[in-house]
């Protein structure tokens, strides 16, 4: 190996500062002496910096090509959900990619010639370390098979795509749904959101994007309940009905559940009457300030968690709340978080799940105040300190249950003769161990987001999209906006200092790999594993049908893939900025596995529409 011209230098300024000072040693004073400690400072200066040189070609040495390989890849998949994003929006959407077709045409040969070549020439020709050309032959192979099928399904999509144009030009058809500004919003708020993330000041205050998307959001549902209410839905203006007036609710309800969600958005100009025109009395008025009631609720959460770069140094509630002069605060606002849990959660859930909910509650607050958190009625300090293993997996022991209990109403709902609501039951209870365990994982001071959510959650299912009548795409939306907005609640950032690593060693003794990572990822991803999880339950007890789960499957993963997407681009485009490791890097972890849990969401969703399938 050939040294370098920097570690070259710098051994002829070792030679020559060992000269200066075996000659300084013989006579003190000389022109010589001075004349070459001159010369001795300028070789070493020249020496620093040539390895500084080297060292910045050295960081700036990227793997061009393996990246863009993994860009081509993410953009195929990107491209097969756009064409179908206006049925998305409006009616139905239907991802069919046939892969065997692509991979059997001349055109995929063609391709995997080229790019079978492609990787030859760049694997000869290049001096640099490449991963795709350190990986064995078969493996790289199969990465080339995969981007040259995804292409041609990319082709063929685009294809049919421009034929059903042609078609519809020819043969137009008589009505057409628009988009609504509740769509309009959406999108826009969506693209802007991919766009902001070429900034490196919106991504370190990314919390601020949400926040302000969920706060518009709330203003339009606002905006839009007024105007059904008054106006109805020709936005011909009609009296609102009083709370004294008769109307047969029983005879409406059935009805929006059999359509199921998909379909209200295309029945809105029908004749039947909606849900919203059904309520009477507090319902009707629950339905008019529950937007208000969100916003109230999203003021509360901000200020409860300090989050980004330029105000997390400022002390807001949850700093009060961890204080040591607090701690019988915090310890009543647990409590009573964990009371308003349960509350929440367990009406939906059967009679043994109830049971384990309670005592998994309860031992959450008995792990909490052995650890020193928290502290009991009759409890003065924190003597009784200790690491509350043996609480924590008594907590994990219900969670188990509860988990089980709902996988086994899911099995036997597969049974033909079994009831449909012991589907929903399960799916319920399924949501409900991820309640228990998150209530387990999360710190006391941050139990209230959790309630809050649930919270949130019950009053939009009940008051907002049933009455509304929202199809699929705009629930499935909704969910994934409030699930961003939730994690940076939790008092999340883009930054990796903010991710709570105690969260992986609750109740173990020692580090383990696997559990570790699994728990410090739920404890991070609280909040839009729960609002995914809540979009399958809400789907399926309002629906009862798959072609609502498969609607909601493909619009989250376009909205989750969009930023992702735009987001690689941007960050291999700004791979020498300046922030590159400390702002970028980061955020692209972070977008790393928020795509592995919503493919993780994705692949739930797709089982449960084949379990509709076969039912």
């Amino acid at each position: 190996m050939q040294p370098q011209p920097g570690f070259e230098q710098f051994k002829v300024s070792e030679r020559l500062h060992g000269n200066w000072i075996r000659l300084y040693l013989e006579e003190n004073n000389s022109e010589v002496l001075s004349n070459l400690g001159s010369k001795v400072r300028r070789q070493y200066l020249e020496a620093l910096r040539t390895l500084s040189l080297s060292l910045s070609r050295q960081a700036a040495q990227y793997d061009i090509y393996s990246m863009a390989v993994g860009a081509v890849l993410v953009l195929e998949v990107l491209a097969l959900l756009l064409p179908s994003l206006p049925r998305a929006l409006t009616g139905k959407a239907e991802l069919d990619v046939p892969l065997l077709s692509p991979a059997s045409s001349l055109l995929f040969y063609l391709l995997l010639l080229a790019l079978a070549a492609l990787h030859v020439a760049v694997c000869t020709s290049t001096d640099s370390p490449c991963y795709l050309c350190s990986l064995p032959w078969l493996t790289a192979g199969g990465v080339l098979v995969l981007v040259s099928t995804l292409l041609c399904a990319v082709v063929s999509a685009l294809a049919e795509l421009l034929a059903s144009g042609k078609r519809l030009r020819k043969n137009p058809p008589q009505s057409s749904s628009g988009w609504s500004g509740l769509d309009l919003l959406i999108s826009l708020g969506t693209v802007g959101h991919a766009l902001s993330l070429g900034a490196s000041s919106f991504v370190e205050q990314e919390h601020q994007t949400w926040y302000f998307l969920v706060n518009t959001l709330c203003l339009a549902l606002c905006h839009e309940t007024y105007r059904h209410c008054f106006l109805g839905h020709d936005c011909a203006r009609q009296r609102c009905p009083h709370a004294g007036e008769e109307f047969d609710w029983v005879a409406v309800a059935p009805q929006a559940k059999s359509t199921g969600p998909d379909v209200w958005e295309l029945d809105r100009a029908s004749k039947h009457p909606s849900p919203l025109e059904a309520l009477r009395g507090p319902e009707r008025w629950m339905v008019l300030v529950s937007p208000w009631v969100i916003l109230t609720c999203c003021r509360l959460l901000r200020s409860l968690n300090q989050t980004g770069v330029q105000w997390a140094h400022r002390p807001d509630l949850g700093h009060w709340l961890t204080s040591s002069d607090h701690k019988a605060e915090l310890s009543v606002l647990a409590a009573v978080s964990l009371i308003m849990i349960f509350v929440l959660v367990q009406k939906r859930c059967s009679l043994a799940s109830k049971v384990a909910m309670a005592f998994g509650l309860l031992g959450i607050y008995c792990y909490r105040v052995a650890v020193g958190n928290l502290l009991f009625p009759w409890q003065q300090n924190n003597k009784g300190i200790s690491k509350g293993i043996t609480e924590a997996r008594f907590v994990y022991v219900f969670v188990l249950g509860v988990l089980f209990t709902g996988t086994k109403d899911l099995l036997k709902s597969q049974i033909p003769a079994t009831d449909f609501a012991v589907k929903t039951v399960g799916l319920w209870e399924i949501h409900s161990g991820f309640v228990l365990l998150a209530a387990l994982l999360l710190r006391p001071h941050r139990l209230p987001v959790l309630v809050l959510g649930l919270a949130i959650q019950a009053v939009m299912a009940r008051f907002v999209w049933t009455p509304l009548r929202h199809d699929a795409a705009q629930v499935a939306a909704m969910h994934y906006w409030f699930g961003q907005a939730f994690f940076y609640f939790q008092g999340n950032s883009n930054s990796i200092a903010t991710v709570d690593i105690s969260a992986g060693f609750v109740g173990l003794d020692a580090y383990a790999e696997v559990p570790a990572v699994l728990l410090t990822t739920l404890a991070t991803y609280t909040g839009p594993v729960l609002w995914a999880s809540h979009l399958l339950n809400f789907l399926t007890s309002e629906a009862g049908s798959g072609s609502a789960l498969s609607h909601a499957c493909f619009c989250y993963a376009l909205i989750c893939s969009l930023p992702v997407s735009a987001y690689i681009i941007l960050v291999t485009s700004l791979r020498y900025h300046l922030f590159i490791w400390s702002v970028f890097s980061p955020k692209l972890l972070y977008e790393g596995m928020h795509l592995l849990i919503t493919a993780a969401v994705c692949v739930f969703f797709t089982a449960m529409d084949q379990t509709n399938a076969k039912s």
